[in-house]
């Protein structure tokens, strides 16, 4: 399985990419894939970066692994297929969005590729799991590719959104230099934390839109 990343990931990204522990990595997903039914599709494990560019990145938003279920991820975090249900999480994000902005904005597809396209990487700190069960490539160390990724963009583009959504999001500030990027931290929007109050009200999509303004980059439209 070779890699099929955008351009501008390839460049950035060629230390890592031809590193002996990416090799094996990729070597260990072959063998998953061909022993189990695993998500996303193989041509869409790196969906994140080939929908959105290094050049072209100005946030970052961190999932933990894809959705586990038949057809639902697509390789971009958070984000589903556009005939698959919309997951609780994103549900509460939408409605983050609507309070956020004050709006009324119903979507029908919980597929985020148009955020994708406008800039946000929506990277999942594991690119790949098994059918039904969450986490199960958390043995394959696709962290330690991703964390390389969060540090390459700290080191190498200034003025960037971070947006880390729960504990595990949050560990990763420790790869992005807060002197030059913006960070945002909140609970999960998942029901479990959004209904303990560690979600709703957060305006992390305000405040995004509000510093790239700042530093004369187009707004998000959420």
């Amino acid at each position: 399985m070779f890699p099929k990343i955008e351009a501008s990931w390839q460049t950035h990204l060629q230390n890592e990419l031809e590193n002996d522990y990416f090799k094996t990595l990729l070597q260990n997903v072959e063998t998953e894939y061909a022993t189990y039914e695993c998500y996303p599709p193989k041509e869409l494990i790196f969906n994140a970066f080939n929908q959105c560019s290094f050049q072209n990145t100005k946030i970052v938003i961190l999932g933990q692994d894809p959705y586990h279920g038949i057809g639902e991820a697509n390789g971009l975090a958070f984000s589903v297929n556009d005939t698959i249900k919309i997951p609780p999480s994103l549900r509460n994000i939408y409605r983050e969005i609507n309070t956020d902005f004050d709006v009324v904005f119903e979507p029908t597809s919980g597929n985020l590729e148009r955020w994708a396209k406008q800039g946000i990487l929506l990277l999942n700190a594991t690119l790949t799991v098994r059918k039904d069960t969450p986490n199960s490539h958390k043995h394959l160390h696709w962290q330690q590719f991703t964390d390389k990724v969060i540090e390459i963009l700290s080191n190498e583009k200034e003025h960037l959104v971070f947006l880390l959504w729960g504990a595990f999001a949050q560990k990763k500030a420790k790869f992005i230099d807060a002197s030059k990027h913006l960070i945002l931290t909140s609970g999960h929007p998942s029901p479990m934390s959004a209904n303990q109050g560690k979600w709703f009200g957060n305006k992390h999509f305000s405040k995004a839109n509000e510093y790239l303004k700042s530093i004369g980059k187009p707004e998000i439209d959420w």
